[in-house]
């Protein structure tokens, strides 16, 4: 059993505290907003993820998991500090360290004075490749904490997914550890001894990079399978039957993972690490043309959408799921957020259908991008379908939210499904 901090209570701090728990460890929350502390306390989670309330009431009430602000009550009673505050992107596209450097130099300064203790720090944060080695460290270093033998720092990426965050956890496809000298990811490994999956140990750069590399990986195939479902459908053919063939082929073709021809990519992880990826390059003078491409081809892909949208001439617009993904509240750069502002924008009467998406249980940076991109957003959301479908002339499907409702018939020949729709030709009316 260790006894672990874990730094933000966001969705990969919320979810590993309580796996972490429920795996027989010490848990110790920790986040500056006294919300996010109450609600764990309660028992409750401060983010939206299935099974998530289950798993934390139970590791609350069995005393393995508790919460706190306190950053110096937290150090001192755990053996590792998992760091697994937002990064989100800065205005011209690079990484904000912000949250990362308040929390490391909290650390610093609570270890300062105890030059013996044993001590491991974990980057579960995403990070660009240096930044920890070449900035971060020093926010240790300036405090007086010294790195050597007793204090330890280590990245650990995580591959988690928003919906389905806890089986990834439990089914990771490796563990990597990136640290200085190999013994020094003995501590993170250990947290992690109960799952499955190959411990991958290697430097801190590279495993900062492969987290980068997967969700750049996973944009391109979004991207790629979009691009070949809009050639298909002008050609007369049905794209995302073109993909499901072609990932048919397991041995060049990789995984139909992300393959599926259907609507633009969102959410808070594709975009902003493509975005830094991008940024650094450029400030290297480095031509990435492919990697470029991804940001301005998946917008063309909600261009497509809107040109299909306004064509029908229809005013009074019914919207069905706005979150980037099914089973989510997040609206962090969700594709539909941006539908719906530029529909907004353009005149058209806009109602939304979401159950997921509840606007007083929104908090922290998910908040604050809906504010600012749809500061309305309680005048816009139903709480009933029907209340949809009596607004509209026209309805958009825009995720599964959309297998939980039944379409009315006077509707079914004015719907556009923009998992389907824009990919397949000549796609069939939606039937109840």
């Amino acid at each position: 059993m260790t006894r672990v901090a874990v730094f933000g209570m966001g969705y990969v701090g919320c979810v590993s505290a309580a796996c972490l728990s429920r795996d027989g460890h010490s848990v110790i929350g920790v986040d500056i907003d006294p919300g996010k502390v109450e609600s764990i306390a309660s028992g409750r989670s401060p983010i939206f993820e299935p099974g998530l309330d289950e798993l934390l009431k139970q590791q609350v009430d069995s005393g393995r998991l508790r919460a706190t602000t306190d950053v110096a009550e937290a150090v001192s009673q755990s053996d590792v500090a998992m760091i697994a505050v937002g990064t989100p992107s800065e205005q011209d596209g690079m990484v904000s360290l912000k949250a990362v450097r308040a929390v490391l130099t909290s650390i610093g300064q609570t270890l300062a004075d105890q030059d013996d203790r044993d001590y491991t720090i974990v980057l579960r944060s995403t990070l660009l490749p240096g930044i920890l080695e070449d900035q971060l460290i020093s926010c240790l270093e300036s405090t007086g904490c010294a790195l050597g033998a007793h204090v330890r720092v280590c990245n650990n990426p995580e591959f988690l997914r928003e919906t389905t965050a806890i089986k990834d956890y439990d089914c990771p496809p490796f563990i990597v550890v990136g640290c200085q000298n190999p013994a020094d990811a003995d501590a993170v490994l250990d947290l992690y001894a109960d799952l499955p999956g190959e411990r991958v140990v290697t430097d801190c750069r590279t495993a900062a990079m492969v987290k980068y590399v997967c969700n750049a990986f996973h944009a391109a195939k979004i991207v790629f399978a979009n691009e070949v479902g809009a050639l298909a459908s002008s050609m007369g053919a049905d794209g995302q039957e073109v993909m499901k063939i072609a990932c048919k082929d397991t041995q060049l073709n990789i995984s139909p993972a992300y393959l599926r021809p259907g609507f633009a990519f969102g959410g808070s992880c594709l975009p902003k690490d493509v975005r830094a990826l991008n940024r650094y390059a450029q400030a290297q003078a480095l031509e990435t043309n492919l990697l470029s491409s991804l940001l301005p081809s998946n917008e063309a892909h909600i261009r497509r959408a809107l040109n299909v949208i306004k064509s029908q001439g229809c005013r009074r617009i019914g919207l069905v799921g706005l979150s980037f993904k099914a089973g989510t509240d997040d609206l962090r750069e969700s594709p539909l957020v941006t539908l719906a502002e530029t529909l907004l924008g353009q005149g058209y009467e806009l109602r939304i259908y979401d159950p997921g998406v509840r606007v007083a249980k929104l908090m922290g940076t998910n908040l604050a991008y809906v504010d600012t991109r749809l500061p309305h957003l309680a005048a816009l959301l139903v709480s009933e379908f029907e209340e949809v479908c009596s607004h509209a002339e026209y309805l958009i499907l825009g995720t599964d939210v959309a297998n939980e409702v039944d379409v009315p018939l006077a509707l079914q020949n004015q719907v556009f499904d923009l998992r389907r729709d824009l990919v397949v030709a000549n796609p069939q009316p939606v039937t109840p």
